[in-house]
């Protein structure tokens, strides 16, 4: 009997991550972090469990995103949508009504991640495979046949894309033993919330320096002067023979993000990540190509809305490092095609991670691209962040500064049950208890 999907459900839910400035930046100064959670359900008993991240406050428009699009999905048959999940793709992000409120941008993009996402979730289940294994097991064929090349054939074609993973295939086994054994290098943000104070930034630095990692990002943008001396602390701490990474998270204008990066520059930053609007790609490339002749790269990509964004960034050379997000743009299938861009045009890719299950999920994704695409790691690493983990029940493993690859079936995206129970917006246990304490308003 086939596997028929016969239900969709979608939860709203919250962390109170903002009572202690977790995840606070230049522009996001209180997040809870959150997510759109979608369990796909089907006859055969066997479920998908796939999220997009918010935080906090509309993730409730998402939800009624993913419950508007989940008609297109029920009823339908699993091997019918994998064996044509580029026809399926489309098919969701072109439904001709809801399609007026994207077009695969924005809300409905989310939403369409997080089906996605869970349909991929699915497809792993039924083969019993984790999700970084099911893409690594694919044909070459058959996984470019999951991409909708539509609006980037300019860039890459499907017989292009064939061609490249054709080409990457020598020493395809030995990369995923490499892989099991070693993992893949990560580095952590967890150090550098602009909420935190200076004595917790330091002992977090120890703390993962303790940890194996050489590669440390703090968020930048909002007082000159305070990002100089947090810099220069974490300088201290850490050496100069370790990484540093910085992110203004679009709070800059394109000049703004010139002058003021060039009084950070003396600290001997890798990349500036989003240093103004995620939109302006050619203002992207002349902060790029100022920063340049310095040594310091352009990172991008958390807030890309698709690939036809992706696309401009990578022709006009405005970003040295892409950074997808695996529940920005519409799942895995268009992450695919980026991945396959960059490597076409020579940028490597370092995936934004940390928010709740980013990090579980585009873990995945980058082994894959190791062990079938690019190759290798060099210049490329994975964003970590040492939170919401305990909820989910195939949580990351990081060891050595390293993500260690998963072994369980899917996309490391289910939640643990009793955290739907008490994290779920607004009935929660945890958030009923914290509104009638007044601890939320």
């Amino acid at each position: 009997m086939e596997v028929i999907i016969t239900e969709i459900e979608v939860n709203d839910v919250r962390f109170p991550t903002s009572l202690l400035a977790d995840g606070s930046d230049a522009m996001h100064t209180d997040p809870d972090y959150s997510c759109a959670y979608v369990t796909i359900k089907t006859n055969k008993g066997i479920e998908g469990y796939g999220l997009t991240f918010t935080l906090g406050r509309g993730t409730e428009i998402v939800v009624q995103a993913c419950k508007s699009m989940s008609y297109l999905v029920k009823g339908q048959k699993a091997n019918e949508i994998f064996t044509n999940f580029g026809s399926f793709w489309r098919k969701l992000t072109s439904e001709s009504q809801l399609r007026w409120i994207g077009p695969e941008k924005g809300v409905t993009h989310l939403a369409t991640a997080a089906i996605i996402n869970a349909l991929w979730d699915l497809w792993a289940r039924i083969e019993k495979k984790p999700v970084w294994k099911l893409l690594t097991d694919l044909t070459p064929e058959q996984l470019v046949s999951a991409i909708d090349f539509r609006y980037i054939t300019d860039v890459i074609t499907k017989e292009e894309a064939i061609q490249l993973l054709k080409g990457s295939k020598e020493g395809k086994a030995k990369r995923e033993e490499i892989l099991k054994k070693n993992g893949y290098p990560a580095y952590t943000t967890q150090v550098g919330w602009l909420g935190y104070s200076d004595s917790k930034v330091k002992e977090l630095c120890n703390k993962f320096l303790n940890l194996g990692f050489t590669s440390f990002k703090t968020k930048v943008g909002q007082n000159l002067q305070d990002d100089m001396r947090r810099c220069q602390m974490i300088r201290e701490t850490i050496g100069y023979d370790n990484k540093l990474m910085l992110d203004a998270n679009q709070v800059w204008d394109v000049n703004e993000s010139i002058e003021w990066m060039k009084q950070l520059i003396k600290f001997k930053p890798t990349w500036i990540e989003e240093p103004t609007s995620p939109d302006d790609v050619l203002g992207h490339a002349k902060i790029a190509n100022e920063l340049r002749p310095h040594g310091v790269g352009v990172a991008t990509g958390e807030m890309c809305a698709n690939r036809v964004m992706f696309k401009q960034f990578l022709q006009m050379k405005a970003i040295d490092y892409c950074q997808i997000d695996s529940a920005r743009i519409g799942g895995i299938n268009e992450i695919l095609a980026v991945y396959l861009m960059a490597k076409k045009i020579g940028v490597p890719v370092c995936p934004h991670a940390g928010g709740v299950g980013l990090c579980e999920m585009v873990q995945h994704l980058q082994m894959w691209d190791f062990i079938c695409l690019s190759g290798t790691t060099e210049n490329r690493v994975i964003e970590y962040i040492d939170q919401q983990h305990e909820h989910f029940e195939d949580p990351v493993v990081v060891q050595n500064a390293c993500y260690m690859p998963p072994k369980q079936p899917g996309y490391s995206a289910k939640f643990k049950d009793d955290c739907i129970r008490k994290y779920s917006y607004p009935d929660g246990e945890q958030w009923k208890y914290m509104y009638e304490k007044g601890i939320f308003h």
